[in-house]
């Protein structure tokens, strides 16, 4: 197994373009699964085959569990960009941060203004024997440089768009069949 080294440097220089400059893109298909419905029975796949796993409503919303979801999918990709991004900062910095950990909890919940639902998200950083100044610093400056934190302050840039032409219903293994 080749040995897994840490992102170069270069990904904190400052881009002055006039545009969005997109550097990865990731593919990924919900299908309905038994019951028909991706957040209660769903299968995730990305379009590379490194991530599928099973959809289950969890029990806290009266499903069986047993599955993942999208509140911790999302909990588990900010936490890991927010300690990616802090890693990054401190390395430049020449700071070792040794044990570092983020901890992601994400609440799906009631939206008071429209009655709907929304999410909430609780970020907790451990940098345990740092001072607390340098590590106040360090947070500060990952939350400006860390993309989930971005779109947690400012929203995400979105497209939906629908297709309801007849290769969508013909598709019973996406994203491998070619439909």
């Amino acid at each position: 197994m080749d040995k897994l080294t840490p992102p170069p440097l270069t990904l904190l220089d400052k881009y002055y373009g006039p545009e969005f400059q997109g550097l990865y893109t990731a593919h990924i298909r919900v299908s309905g699964g038994e019951a028909g419905h991706g957040r209660a029975s769903g299968v995730v796949r990305s379009e590379d085959g490194n991530l599928e796993l099973n959809l289950r409503l969890p029990e806290a919303l009266g499903g069986p569990g047993g599955g993942t979801n999208p509140e911790q999918l999302f909990a588990a990709g900010y936490a890991a960009c927010f300690h990616g991004a802090l890693m990054l900062i401190a390395s430049k910095n020449g700071i070792e941060l040794g044990d570092s950990a983020v901890d992601a909890s994400v609440t799906f919940g009631r939206d008071p203004v429209d009655g709907m639902y929304m999410l909430t998200a609780d970020i907790r950083i451990s940098l345990p024997g740092v001072e607390r100044s340098i590590a106040e610093q360090l947070v500060r400056s990952t939350e400006r440089v860390c993309p989930y934190a971005k779109m947690a302050r400012q929203g995400i840039a979105s497209v939906i768009s629908l297709d309801v032409g007849p290769s969508a219903a013909g598709c019973s293994n996406p994203p491998d069949d070619e439909c």
